[in-house]
């Protein structure tokens, strides 16, 4: 599996049976000063990725997302497929994803 996907393939992921596990991993004090998140996202801290990880439905496809797709986003995806599980980054964050028109939700 590629580690990487981009907005237009997420958005067609996430219109399809059975859709991905959206994860927004920004760091908290990044995200807590966004107004917004992808639409369905769940959140979760990057820096506790090895305490929730077990959390999450081992047959999923799993999508997390950090602003832009480096650091934060890539090391929690590899994080999860060091656990098994099926793990993804959005290639360019949440910036891209906005730019390509993808589905947003109130940060709340």
């Amino acid at each position: 599996m590629d580690a990487g996907i981009t907005p237009q393939q997420l958005m067609t992921l996430l219109a399809q049976a059975p859709a991905p596990l959206v994860v927004d991993v920004r760091r908290e004090a990044v995200f807590r000063s966004a107004p917004d998140r992808i639409a369905g996202a769940q959140r979760r801290d990057p820096a506790t990725v090895a305490d929730w990880s077990a959390t999450l439905p081992a047959a999923k496809q799993i999508v997390v997302y950090c602003v832009h797709g480096h650091e934060v986003s890539q090391n929690a995806a590899r994080a999860l497929r060091e656990q098994g599980l099926s793990a993804q980054f959005l290639e360019g964050g949440i910036e891209a994803w906005r730019a390509a028109g993808g589905q947003l939700a109130p940060n709340s």
